[in-house]
């Protein structure tokens, strides 16, 4: 198993009290999503942002990297694909917060397209530790082929989507988002009306203040534990 890693960006200021992580799409690497951190600064100042890079080479962008293969001939392959780079995602994951000294409860995910997926998948996998909320931006829920009856402990979900995007259409968003709902997941949703397959202003607004006010509420419940 690969040993992920890539761009970080160190909390603003003070010491770290939280961890970002952002996950890249299809055929590109964390060099395209670390900037997010840089928006996100004042809203989480303590926050240090990491955005990995996917552990394989993309089989259609020579210098990007994938999660995992993409074909869209089976209706399955979503899913099988992220449970197969789940476990080194997860494991980074552990990592990134043993380093730091953080629980879960400090953690959040943010997403982009196939990187939402995996997002989705660090939300509602079976087993371990739960971030503090989960943000997928251009993606889907993979598991939405074969949905389980019940999401153990999801956290907070915000899915943000375009209207108008090429690549995965934003009916995507709302099948996923009542698939989602319908396991107990508490998702929101935001369509930003103009936009294609990508991430504008107006989506990270509601994204960044998403995660801060989740990861307010579990400083306090970190606090307590």
């Amino acid at each position: 198993m690969a040993l992920l890693d890539g761009p970080r960006l160190p909390p603003r200021a003070g010491k770290t009290d939280a961890l970002v992580v952002l996950l890249h799409g299809y055929g590109a690497d964390g060099r395209d999503l670390i900037d997010i951190g840089a928006a996100f600064a004042d809203l989480l100042p303590g926050a240090a942002f990491v955005a990995p890079h996917a552990p394989e080479p993309c089989a259609e962008a020579p210098v990007g990297r994938q999660w995992f293969p993409l074909t869209f001939r089976d209706p399955h392959e979503l899913a099988r694909g992220t449970e197969a780079a789940w476990p080194g995602l997860r494991a980074f994951l552990d990592r990134e917060l043993t380093a730091l000294g953080l629980p879960a409860s400090r953690l959040a995910l943010l997403g982009f397209s196939q990187g939402a997926m995996m997002a989705l998948q660090a939300a509602t996998a079976d087993g371990g530790a739960r971030p503090a909320a989960v943000v997928g931006c251009s993606g889907l829920w993979a598991r939405i082929q074969n949905p389980p009856e019940q999401v153990d402990r999801p956290p907070p979900l915000l899915l943000v989507h375009g209207a108008q995007d090429e690549l995965i259409p934003v009916s995507a968003m709302f099948a996923s988002a009542q698939a989602l709902a319908k396991a107990g997941a508490p998702v929101e949703w935001h369509m930003c009306p103009d936009l294609g397959h990508g991430i504008d202003e107006a989506g990270l607004f509601h994204a960044g203040a998403f995660l801060a006010h989740a990861l307010g509420r579990g400083a306090r419940r970190a606090s307590q534990e």
